[in-house]
């Protein structure tokens, strides 16, 4: 893992954790974010697949796109959702794989993992797990991941080359990547970049 990022990633990771931790354990307080249902409807998710799931898969979501507007998943297809948080986008991923597709969701927040797993056995998703780890280092074999998706998490991430190394280790030849995030078109300045407190902001 590269070591010349200009921020403390070990702090960094610890400060979005604490913030994620919120959001799983209080989805309706005030974030400086959207979140729920209002959040996926205007970012384009589909009405009848978001109504028809149960508060708690909906609750906690936090993205800033919808990576399924890229291209709809194959039936059967192994998906990887990179940074899954309550696991809205893994339930979406199920619907579009079906009973025969997989579909793992990655995130180091332990709040975030109980809530998902749960609403997985409730919702009767067998096809979806959920593994406890980081994007630098994700807990997948190599080319095992027909596709990977993320929403709004990779930003958080201090060495993001090391995050696209990873995502393409897991993914297998001719895999395809679909995410969304904030991006930022001008340079950042070092001062910035250093100032923890800004990243989640």
């Amino acid at each position: 893992m590269s070591t010349d990022t200009l921020v403390d990633a070990v702090a960094l990771r610890e400060d979005v954790k604490d913030k994620y931790r919120e959001v799983a354990l209080d989805p309706h307080g005030e974030f400086h974010f959207h979140t729920g249902r209002p959040l996926a409807k205007r970012l384009g998710y589909d009405d009848a697949v978001v109504g028809a799931m149960p508060d708690a898969a909906v609750e906690s979501f936090a993205g800033v796109g919808n990576p399924f507007s890229l291209r709809p998943l194959q039936t059967g297809e192994r998906v990887v959702d990179i940074g899954s948080g309550g696991g809205f986008d893994c339930f979406v991923a199920a619907q579009q794989v079906g009973p025969t597709g997989q579909v793992i969701g990655i995130d180091m927040t332990q709040e975030m993992l109980d809530k998902s797993r749960a609403t997985a056995k409730a919702m009767d998703l067998d096809q979806v797990e959920f593994r406890e780890g980081l994007l630098e280092e994700i807990p997948v074999g190599d080319g095992q991941a027909d596709v990977v998706i993320s929403n709004g998490v990779i930003n958080l991430c201090a060495d993001k080359k090391h995050v696209f190394s990873e995502i393409w280790r897991i993914l297998r030849p001719g895999g395809v990547l679909q995410f969304a995030d904030i991006a930022n078109g001008q340079p950042v300045p070092e001062e910035a970049i250093s100032n923890i407190d800004l990243w989640t902001a």
